[in-house]
């Protein structure tokens, strides 16, 4: 019998009253809120209806993301569904970790929310943005990227789908470089050029930050985006880095996939990772769990 992994989704799927019906229909997600108010007050109401433009700033996104996000893996835990192995989109990697039993909810969740302040404070500093490249090869990105200032590839998504970073006024730039050379680019719905240099400063204030949280050894194999393997060695300085180092998410989902896993549940708002994980690999199963319906689905097929 294949394993199953939980996939946990990154910034830029956030959404108004995104955790609301899972919160009013399992006990496990509405304890979560609770414990995200009390550490943060007004998280579950953000959630539930802060507008786009609120939810799209990055010291508001990661923590009512993370509590989403962590409510789901709760709902799936009080219904008999455990992951043999878990890995995070950027911003996700901290829920996997804390799912893992790295870190307990309270520590993650502070965690979450001093890594969106920081992160929030160097997009602040000047105009940077993200673009998802299409239909081009990792090669042909990174060669673009190159012979442009301030632009850098950043999100190993799937085959053919490279997100960038890159400095506002170069991203014009980028995308007619992308059309010449027979590709597509689309922007992403974040206001920083995240998982590159421009993040430099925000990975090393974390860094210090993470150097006075107890942490412990992952419970189920955890994987790190910076490597695209298994977490292994400094924990802290991995979870640091992140922050300005590229998210290798296929060699991640391929990786789990030779391990074993043949069921992908995604939690949190939308449906990115599946949409990523069924081009990576179309022969394995994959579940979005975001709401009472599809954590119902996922329990139908899965237990």
């Amino acid at each position: 019998m294949g394993k199953i992994a939980f996939v946990f989704a990154g910034q830029g799927a956030q959404y108004t009253g995104m955790g609301k019906l899972l919160a009013e229909s399992s006990k496990g997600a509405t304890e979560v809120f609770q414990t995200a108010d009390a550490v943060r007050p007004g998280t579950s109401q953000q959630c539930w209806s802060g507008s786009s433009e609120e939810l799209c700033e990055t010291k508001n996104t990661q923590p009512c993301m993370f509590a989403v996000e962590m409510a789901c893996a709760a709902a799936l835990s009080e219904n008999g569904i455990k992951a043999d192995m878990a890995a995070g989109f950027s911003l996700g990697e901290l829920a996997a970790l804390t799912y893992s039993g790295v870190m307990d909810f309270e520590t993650g969740f502070r965690a979450v929310c001093r890594r969106g302040e920081l992160m929030q404070k160097a997009a602040e500093k000047q105009p940077t943005s993200m673009a998802a490249v299409l239909r081009l090869s990792n090669e042909e990105v990174e060669r673009i990227c190159a012979e442009l200032e301030g632009v850098y590839p950043v999100n190993y998504n799937c085959p053919g789908q490279v997100s960038v970073a890159g400095l506002s006024e170069s991203m014009a730039k980028l995308k007619d470089a992308v059309k010449a050379a027979g590709g597509r680019a689309v922007p992403l719905k974040v206001n920083a050029g995240f998982h590159s240099p421009f993040m430099e400063e925000a990975a090393s204030e974390f860094g210090e930050y993470l150097s006075s949280c107890a942490l412990k050894s992952p419970e189920i194999p955890v994987y790190s985006n910076r490597t695209g393997k298994e977490y292994a060695g400094d924990l802290r300085e991995l979870l640091a880095k992140q922050i300005s180092s590229p998210v290798r998410w296929e060699d991640i989902v391929r990786d789990m996939i030779a391990r074993g896993a043949d069921t992908f549940i995604e939690l949190g708002p939308g449906n990115t990772l599946c949409g990523l994980i069924k081009k990576i690999d179309a022969g394995v199963r994959t579940f979005g769990v975001q709401d009472p319906e599809g954590l119902s689905a996922a329990l139908t097929e899965v237990k």
